[in-house]
């Protein structure tokens, strides 16, 4: 039999252990438990924002200016790497459509912390042998999405191609082994129908982008249907009920592409569309990059079904039953749940 004394110290002892647990495991929580969504942990990761790079040819319409504001104003989703600027054929040159995305990234208040790259000007077909040159058209562009694809940073890497695929394609040539880290998802053709401005305006790079061993979606246009991003369009009376005034206000004003200054989005959004070549019937315009930063927001908000690979000939697609490569086909996108939430992330923005 054990003395009192024994006794007494054995529970202080037990009582002291207690304590000591508790306190380990309190301190465990408070360092691998997230502070809540949206913030950072320990390691500095957000492991519940998806990694992404919009490559836009920012001043061909007025959609890329839509989809560019709906990804500034929604970092509470992305972690927005950076903008990547390619030049197609409508907006002027690649200054012209880089100017553009610095407007809209300015007006957003983001352009301090946001940057913009230049991209290529040509096609793949003329830049695809130059790229391990020390200066070649797009090397800007190209060199930011590798070296972003190859972080250390271990979730998967979004390109969003709201343009043409040249620099896409490119960063594939260049560096073929970033396909394990990045899923690509372009707003681009009109499969399994011929033709599309995205398309058209660099077939060559099409081929090498699908063929490549990089995840790959699209998300289609199909002017005149219903299942196609064409479906979500809005009216000028749209944009001036709900857009009109709203949005960060910066405090320098920032000049438009057709003249006169605006300190925020929504008032830039107004005069787009007052400039704007209406179609249809109400007259209306379709936001077609905007739906595809939709569906990568939300893939809820659209229809994804894969198929096998189709080769692309001239500006025609050929299906080929027998692929074993796979790809993803957006469509029949829910044009009221992507308004409403466009809306409501520009309207609440601050």
């Amino acid at each position: 039999m054990q003395p009192d004394n024994y006794l007494l110290n054995t529970k202080h002892y037990n009582t002291e252990m207690n304590y000591l647990i508790l306190g380990m495991l309190l301190f465990v929580n408070a360092y691998t438990l997230p502070e809540s969504k949206g913030k950072s942990d320990f390691t500095g990761k957000k492991p519940d924002k998806i990694r992404l790079i919009i490559d836009s040819d920012a001043n061909n319409e007025l959609d890329d200016q839509h989809a560019l504001a709906y990804a500034f104003f929604s970092r509470d989703v992305f972690d927005l790497e950076g903008i990547t600027i390619n030049n197609t054929r409508n907006g002027g040159t690649l200054k012209g459509h880089y100017d553009e995305a610095v407007r809209v990234a300015k007006l957003c208040n983001a352009y301090n912390d946001i940057k913009i790259y230049k991209g290529a000007s040509g096609n793949y077909s003329d830049i695809q042998n130059h790229v391990n040159e020390d200066n070649f058209d797009g090397k800007e562009a190209v060199d930011f999405i590798i070296k972003s694809a190859k972080s250390d940073d271990t979730r998967q890497l979004v390109l969003l191609p709201i343009g043409k695929l040249t620099n896409i394609a490119l960063a594939l040539k260049k560096a073929p082994e970033i396909a394990s880290k990045i899923r690509i998802v372009w707003l681009g053709s009109n499969y399994p129908d011929a033709g599309e401005y995205n398309l058209d305006d660099d077939t060559t790079s099409v081929n090498p982008v699908i063929q490549s061993q990089a995840p790959f979606e699209m998300a289609v246009v199909r002017n005149g249907k219903p299942s196609g991003t064409a479906a979500v369009s809005v009216t000028p009376s749209d944009i001036n009920a709900r857009l009109k005034g709203k949005g960060i206000k910066v405090a320098e004003p920032v000049e438009g592409r057709h003249g006169s200054s605006f300190t925020n989005f929504g008032d830039y959004s107004a005069d787009l569309f007052a400039h704007a070549d209406l179609h249809g019937n109400p007259p209306s315009r379709a936001l077609y990059d905007m739906a595809a930063v939709a569906i990568v927001k939300n893939p809820d908000w659209a229809v994804k079904r894969t198929i096998n690979a189709p080769t692309l000939s001239g500006n025609k697609w050929i299906d080929n039953t027998r692929s074993t490569r796979k790809i993803g086909i957006w469509e029949n996108f829910k044009k009221e749940n992507i308004l409403a939430d466009f809306y409501k992330t520009v309207e609440k923005s601050k």
